[in-house]
């Protein structure tokens, strides 16, 4: 695996997606909303946890639940990526920001699929809970849209929910599999549910 670049706060990313395509967009979102529960699908090396405790934790106690196998997705079968140095990155980097934080970040961490995860959250009293729900999980399309579908559920009136990698597309030797891509599962999720949502400009890796 990639040596992972350590940062000014001592963390430690093997890539900068979440600089790339995330940050621009949260810089302005994030203090707006000032979400205090918080739920994300797919979690990696904790480069979006991270962003989000140091954030928020400067201003008051957040909660923040992170759903994630650690086994990789389809796209990451044929890479020479160790998915226990990412587990193990994970738990280093957001130790470092809730130790650095000057509020209480409650980390709960649900180590699984989303499809048995979520369910539970919603069994549990969880439904309309979350002030910010980020879904960065599986990149196929049927499973976005069931996370889609079961994250709204838990979404309070008001929330907001951002889903990543809207226009991301697997290279594939056959050329793009829409099944394989999250767009079709964002839009038919927005299509079905457009009287229950207002859509927040972003740019489009972020939806």
């Amino acid at each position: 695996m990639k040596q992972g670049k350590k940062t000014g706060a001592g963390y430690e990313f093997s890539n900068s997606w979440f600089d790339t395509d995330a940050r621009p967009a949260w810089d302005s979102l994030i203090p707006q909303i000032q979400p205090k529960k918080i739920l994300e699908i797919g979690s990696y090396e904790g480069a979006s946890a991270c962003y989000l405790i140091e954030k928020l934790g400067c201003m008051f106690p957040i909660e923040l639940h992170c759903i994630d196998s650690w086994e990789g997705g389809i796209e990451h079968q044929n890479q020479p990526i160790s998915m226990a140095i990412v587990e193990e990155r994970f738990l280093r980097n957001t130790g470092l920001a809730r130790k650095a934080s000057s509020h209480e970040a409650t980390l709960v961490r649900h180590k699984g699929y989303s499809d048995v995860k979520l369910p539970k959250l919603l069994a549990s009293g969880k439904n309309g809970y979350f002030d910010f729900i980020y879904v960065d999980g599986s990149h196929q399309a049927p499973d976005v849209l069931f996370d889609a579908v079961l994250a709204f559920k838990l979404l309070k009136v008001g929330g907001v929910m951002v889903f990543d990698d809207y226009l991301w597309s697997e290279q594939l030797e056959t050329g793009k599999d829409l099944l394989r891509c999250p767009k079709p599962a964002i839009d038919a999720f927005v299509n079905i549910n457009f009287k229950k949502l207002t859509i927040i400009s972003a740019p489009l890796y972020q939806f």
